[in-house]
């Protein structure tokens, strides 16, 4: 990490912003409780027992209870059959109590994903995946129920950091469903100017090194080196690589897609890793819930 004598980017913390989202969405969560005696209730689906998922669902069903959501835990066995699973969406779709469901990714290879997703009710869909939500965000004059929590947090940590987005010039390096694709399209809402840089894109570093803001979602450690950035630029770092590191006892570390010690000398401003976007993807999901239970809680 950079020492503080050669580092001249302001850091954005956003663990400290997700904490005061969070507190923004527990302040709402008393109040609808206080108003109707109804609090917002969010379903997380697991199957199987990858220790990856499971600890990203203990991680999400403990962020509901420090704000007051209720959590409905399903948790089914990995050979649990495609039509089975999709029984158990249909079902938390018609339950009045549900106001958003999360089915944790990947699932089994014999379950398609896709007609899990899309079995989600648009309504209580707060991942932001289902095809009507991404289609709505992609066109002008739409506004979809729920925005991807990854993207919308990091448009978010732009904002509470009085980033400028609009006329800017935007880069995205990455194209997943996940990230690249749909922060592209809110950047594109917030007016900014955008380009995406992908693995067939000529010359990357030239096309970075014209950018205001650097969103980096590619998924390959430290890619982004300082001389591609320019000097000034808003990097946001959505990357989490796991590299070697004999002095740690786990054995690695964790490291984003930007060149962090080095970005640190010429950005304006930059996310770490952790720290950054992460906690601000869990802090989006419980604001997108919180939000489908209001268009239903008090109606």
């Amino acid at each position: 990490m950079a020492s503080p004598s050669d580092q001249t980017a302001k850091i954005i913390d956003g663990k400290a912003i997700a904490h005061t989202i969070r507190s923004e969405i527990a302040e709402e969560v008393r109040d609808l409780s206080e108003k109707h005696g109804k609090v917002p209730g969010l379903a997380v689906v697991i199957v199987g027992a990858r220790k990856d998922s499971q600890t990203y669902v203990t991680m999400k069903r403990k962020a509901c209870a420090e704000v007051g959501i209720k959590s409905v835990d399903v948790d089914l066995p990995e050979d649990v059959s495609e039509a089975d699973l999709i029984s158990k969406v249909h079902e938390l779709n018609s339950d009045p109590d549900v106001h958003g469901i999360l089915v944790q990714l990947p699932l089994p290879k014999h379950i398609n994903e896709e007609n899990v997703l899309s079995a989600i009710s648009i309504d209580k869909d707060v991942d932001g995946f289902h095809p009507l939500n991404i289609g709505k965000l992609a066109m002008k004059g739409r506004e979809p129920l729920f925005l991807p929590c990854t993207p919308k947090g990091c448009l978010e940590l732009l904002v509470r950091s009085g980033i400028k987005i609009k006329g800017q010039r935007a880069v995205v390096v990455g194209r997943s469903n996940i990230v690249g694709l749909p922060v592209s399209l809110l950047l594109l809402k917030a007016d900014a100017t955008v380009t995406t840089v992908h693995s067939h894109t000529k010359d990357p570093e030239a096309i970075i090194r014209e950018a205001d803001i650097v969103i980096a979602a590619a998924g390959q450690a430290c890619m982004i080196k300082r001389e591609w950035i320019k000097p000034g630029a808003a990097v946001i770092d959505v990357g989490t690589n796991a590299v070697s590191d004999t002095s740690r006892k786990s054995g690695y570390r964790l490291v984003g897609d930007v060149d962090y010690a080095e970005a640190c000398k010429v950005a304006g401003c930059i996310t770490p890793v952790p720290g950054g976007v992460g906690p601000m993807t869990v802090a989006m999901l419980l604001r997108n819930t919180l939000d489908g239970a209001k268009r239903v809680i008090g109606q």
